[in-house]
């Protein structure tokens, strides 16, 4: 399976959010494990690293990216896709278009994130991350 994570799981990892941390941690230990292989884009990776900035400063922020950066793949954001989230009329949140179309471009199976509704539009299944562990145990 593979699993698109949105900008709001990374950034509440970076900055150790709790409760969330406690699952986003174990969300993030998947890769590669019960056929799993966890994904994002560039641009979730900048607005996480911009937020980890503020809270950590620049040089803590590229450490953690660098250690995210390790067990997670990273996705395109090309001109198709701008192009797809622009044209999409039920779209109306630009970048949660661009997260979506970079997720489908890279085969997700899913998104992760704690703004399901943000993803109303969406063709692919979406869920929380304690929801995604809850089904995720029931199948194993």
């Amino acid at each position: 399976m593979r699993v698109f994570v949105d900008a709001n799981i990374l950034v509440a990892t970076l900055n150790r959010e709790y409760p969330l941390f406690n699952w986003l941690a174990r969300i993030l230990s998947l890769n590669d494990k019960h056929n799993i292989q966890l994904f994002t884009s560039p641009l979730c990776l900048a607005i996480a690293f911009y937020f980890a900035t503020k809270k950590s400063g620049e040089a803590v922020a590229k450490k953690k990216i660098e250690v995210l950066c390790q067990n997670i793949c990273v996705t395109t954001v090309d001109q198709e896709i701008f192009k797809k989230a622009l044209s999409n009329q039920k779209i109306r949140n630009f970048e949660d278009g661009l997260q979506y179309y970079s997720a489908i471009h890279s085969n997700c199976d899913c998104i992760i994130t704690e703004d399901q509704h943000d993803f109303y539009f969406s063709e692919i299944e979406v869920s929380g991350c304690e929801a995604f562990l809850k089904k995720l145990a029931s199948q194993t």
